[in-house]
């Protein structure tokens, strides 16, 4: 058995579920409004805001879908509730990010701004020029976005400017050796 696919999902107050034909989960709360299709092979089970799930077998395919389906059903419900953050900062000399209306606006060494409109349902939040929040009920969406967020600088090993998470840890390396030649 699945250690986390055997785990039981209890459907907090103010959120509703709804399994619909052919596996479609609809979870709704407070943040809003998920949904997503999962495999029709495992068995969702809704009693008494308690969501299961079960394995029709013991194949191999099954054992892998179990746990899974169980997690995205729980981040699910986790984003509608409370959502996800992750947080991003920024390094460097002159590097900075601010918000224009809905668009982040990221001023990182090149020769022009770079600009960022998020999508739906994702809110960005700029409390310190080298800092950015991003927010949302999707934890896949909200993960996404802030992966595309720190493409626009990538932090280099070297002197350490760039775009990194904030529990991130860059490994630093040594510069040039610069002795003399003999």
């Amino acid at each position: 058995m699945s250690r986390i696919g055997k785990l039981p999902i209890t459907i907090p107050a103010g959120v509703d579920v709804k399994i619909g034909n052919d596996n479609e989960v609809t979870v709704k709360g407070p943040k809003g409004t998920l949904s997503r299709k999962l495999h029709s092979d495992m068995i969702l089970k809704l009693e008494n805001g308690v969501l299961t799930v079960e394995r029709p077998s013991e194949e191999k395919n099954h054992k892998s879908l179990h746990g899974l389906t169980r997690t995205l059903i729980n981040n699910m419900v986790v984003g509608v509730t409370d959502g996800f953050t992750k947080e991003l900062e920024i390094n460097g000399v002159g590097y900075r990010a601010q918000m224009q209306g809905k668009k982040l606006v990221l001023t990182l060494g090149y020769s022009h701004p770079v600009e960022y409109t998020a999508a739906e349902g994702i809110t960005l939040e700029v409390p310190q020029p080298n800092k950015i929040i991003v927010k949302g009920a999707n934890k896949e969406v909200v993960g996404e976005t802030a992966a595309k967020i720190r493409e626009f600088r990538m932090p280099e090993p070297y002197k350490g400017k760039g775009i990194k998470y904030v529990d991130e840890v860059i490994r630093r390396k040594e510069g040039k050796a610069g002795g003399k030649k003999k």
